[in-house]
C-alpha cells in the first residue's frame, strides 16, 4: 500500500527535543507513513530533514488497532510469500500502534524478500522505539552500506548513538551530513540540536 509522504516532527524534550519517528514504505524517495514517538524511551528514530515534504507531526497516540485490516494484510501476505508491500504495510500499522516486536517481525519478513535500505532504516527505528538502540544502530549501519547518501539512516545513526550515551559519536555523524548537504534547509534545525549538546558537554557537572 502506498501513502504520501510525511514530514518528521520535532517537540518535547532529549537534551532540547524529542524525535519524532515516520517511516518510508518503499523507495528512498517513494511514500512514508508516520507513527508515534515512543514513550518509554527519550528518544524515537525518525526520517532524517529533507527526506520528505509536508504534512503535520506525529500523533501522540494511534489508539487500537484495527483487527480486521490486520487480518486482511495477513490473509494478503500468507497468498503471497514475495509481496514485500503488503509486508510493509503490515510493519508501518504494528509500528504506528506501537507494537514494536510485530512491527519488526513484518519488516524482517519484507527485507527478507526485498532487501531495501528504506525499509532496514523502518526497522532501525522500530528498535531504537523498542528500548532496542544498540540493534537499530546495526540496521542504520547496514542501510547505509547500502545507500552511503541515505541522510534518513544517517540521521537516525545519531539518534541511536544519543540513546547509547554517545553523543560525541552522533555529533560526528550528524556533523558530516550538515557538511554532506549544506543546502539542505530542513538541516538548519539539525545544526541547533547539535549545538545544544556541545552546550551541554561544556557545562560544568
Amino acid at each position: 500500500m502506498q501513502r504520501e509522504p510525511i514530514v518528521y516532527a520535532v517537540a518535547g524534550t532529549l537534551f532540547g527535543f524529542v524525535l519524532g519517528y515516520m517511516v518510508a514504505n518503499a523507495g528512498s524517495d517513494g511514500p512514508a507513513r508516520i507513527a508515534p514517538a515512543a514513550s518509554a524511551s527519550p528518544t524515537a528514530a525518525f526520517t532524517a530533514p529533507g527526506e520528505s515534504q509536508g504534512a503535520p507531526p506525529a500523533r501522540p497516540s494511534a489508539g487500537p488497532v484495527d483487527a480486521n485490516e490486520v487480518r486482511a494484510l495477513e490473509s494478503l501476505a500468507a497468498r503471497d510469500n514475495t509481496n514485500a508491500s503488503v509486508r510493509v504495510e503490515l510493519g508501518n500499522l504494528h509500528m504506528d500502534h506501537r507494537s514494536f516486536d510485530e512491527a519488526a517481525r513484518w519488516y524482517r519478513e519484507a527485507i527478507a524478500i526485498r532487501p531495501d535500505p528504506d525499509v532496514i532504516v523502518d526497522l532501525g527505528a522500530c528498535l531504537v522505539n523498542g528500548g532496542k538502540a544498540a540493534d537499530g544502530l546495526a540496521e542504520f549501519e547496514k542501510a547505509l552500506k547500502m545507500s552511503p547518501d541515505h541522510r534518513k539512516a544517517a540521521f537516525n545513526k545519531g539518534v541511536a548513538l544519543m540513546e547509547l550515551g554517545r553523543p560525541q559519536e552522533a555529533v560526528a555523524v550528524w556533523d558530516d551530513l550538515l557538511k554532506r548537504f549544506p543546502d539542505d534547509p530542513q538541516l538548519q534545525t539539525l545544526k541547533r540540536q547539535i549545538d545544544q549538546v556541545r552546550a551541554s558537554a561544556r557545562r560544568p557537572s
